[in-house]
């Protein structure tokens, strides 16, 4: 199942992507902590320097970045355009239950995290859904 011509699979349809990287705002990040050597932390602040304001998600709820955070994503009082899910394949699957609950625009399963049963609740639900790719990959690979 491909989602365009580049034979892309379709959790990784270029629309989607394009869409969240272009057209939304706020990214909830879940497992952003305050240590810079993880990759969840590198990204977040990648989000950053492209005009997205990250919220983190961690049952610590920090603050990381400057950015309150809140132990989870039921805890947020505002929108949330993408949920980006920085945990184990076999952990991610309950955040895509927690971003259809909370309206989220999408969710973004970061490179090697997947979860297929998952991506077939989000599509059920009419929530764009991207899985196993990085938002600082496809940047790179756009310029």
């Amino acid at each position: 199942m491909t989602s365009d011509a580049h034979t892309r699979p379709a959790w990784q349809n270029q629309d989607v992507i394009d869409r969240f990287l272009d057209q939304t705002e706020v990214w909830a990040v879940i497992g952003l902590s305050g240590d810079p050597d993880k990759t969840a932390y590198r990204i977040a602040r990648m989000l950053q320097n492209n005009g997205k304001r990250i919220v983190p998600i961690h049952p610590a709820a920090p603050i990381v970045l400057g950015e309150q955070g809140y132990s989870s994503l039921a805890d947020v009082p505002f929108h949330v355009d993408v949920v980006d899910v920085f945990r184990r394949s076999e952990a991610a699957g309950e955040f895509v239950d927690e971003a259809i609950a909370i309206g989220a625009g999408g969710v973004w399963f970061q490179l090697g995290v997947t979860d297929h049963d998952a991506f077939g609740r989000a599509q059920d639900a009419g929530l764009p859904m991207v899985m196993d790719t990085c938002p600082a990959i496809e940047w790179r690979e756009r310029s």
